[in-house]
């Protein structure tokens, strides 16, 4: 036979402390992820923006023959590249910053662990926070305190 879930306050004091400062540092790890997201779409726009000013340059294709011209749809190809790069920091930036702000207030636990994954594709620093953030909301004391917050004691 089954016991029945502690109420709220039979939960260790000492433990429910600890997830709480774990999940607001994870928190403000995510903030910080969705903040190197920020960097990398400025890098990208930057890079962009360089990579336009020379390859568009018509006085830098006038003195070479045809042969060694780029084709046509380089510029298309390589537009549509920074397009979809960008596109892609975007979302892992409003990701980051929507885990960051549900796992503040203690809210959809399932999208922050989705983010987690997300965030394990990008080598190293993404990759420890997706393996934090798993190891933190996969703990059932902070499963509880989620189910607390929607007031399912």
């Amino acid at each position: 036979m089954e016991t029945p879930p502690l109420p709220q306050a039979a939960y260790p004091v000492p433990q429910r402390s600890q997830d709480e400062e774990h999940l607001r540092i994870l928190s403000v790890c995510h903030w910080v992820g969705a903040g190197f997201a920020g960097l990398g779409l400025l890098f990208l726009i930057v890079h962009f923006l360089i990579m336009r000013t020379v390859f568009m340059n018509p006085e830098m294709w006038n003195k070479k023959p045809v042969a060694e011209q780029p084709p046509e749809n380089f510029f298309l190809i390589m537009q549509m590249f920074y397009l979809v790069a960008a596109l892609l920091v975007v979302a892992f930036l409003m990701a980051n910053v929507m885990s960051a702000r549900f796992l503040a207030m203690r809210k959809n636990r399932m999208f922050s662990l989705i983010v987690a994954g997300l965030n394990c594709l990008q080598l190293p620093l993404g990759t420890a926070l997706g393996i934090f953030t798993f190891v933190v909301l996969s703990r059932p004391s902070v499963a509880r305190l989620y189910d607390d917050a929607r007031g399912n004691i």
